[in-house]
């Protein structure tokens, strides 16, 4: 990747939420990172994360398997994967393959962490293998 496509993660803990925040290029070959940053937070036994879109510039279809590999053990232990803040490019990809209806996906992260302060990981579809 060249310039600003170049893909990265800030990690903030909010109130016991894990907070990532995506920068440039998600795709095939910057998906491990993504997949890594959740691993360390599942591995902790964190089960709370919000991710951040607001400066994500584009998402393949590998890197919205990351969440799909992700969400099911998340909700299992009682938390879940909010998204928000998404550019209108962004939200088209995930809106074309149904992701509003497995994932939570706010304008904002502010009504995403609200929220979690209320306690609110109810999910609208149970995916079953």
């Amino acid at each position: 990747m060249i310039g600003d496509n170049k893909f990265s993660i800030q990690h903030k803990e909010i109130e016991q939420v894990n907070c990532l925040y995506l920068r440039g290029y998600l795709d095939a070959h910057t998906a491990p990172v993504l997949e890594s940053a959740i691993n360390d937070i599942i591995g902790k036994g964190q089960n709370k994360i919000l991710v951040n879109f607001g400066e994500l510039d584009y998402i393949s279809s590998a890197g919205l398997g990351v969440f799909m590999a992700f969400i099911e053990d998340v909700r299992d232990s009682g938390g879940d994967i909010k998204l928000a803040d998404m550019k209108p490019k962004v939200f088209s990809v995930f809106d074309l393959l149904g992701f509003p209806v497995l994932f939570d996906i706010d304008k904002e992260e502010k009504i995403s962490m609200e929220k979690f302060r209320k306690g609110d990981t109810s999910i609208k579809y149970i995916i079953k293998k």
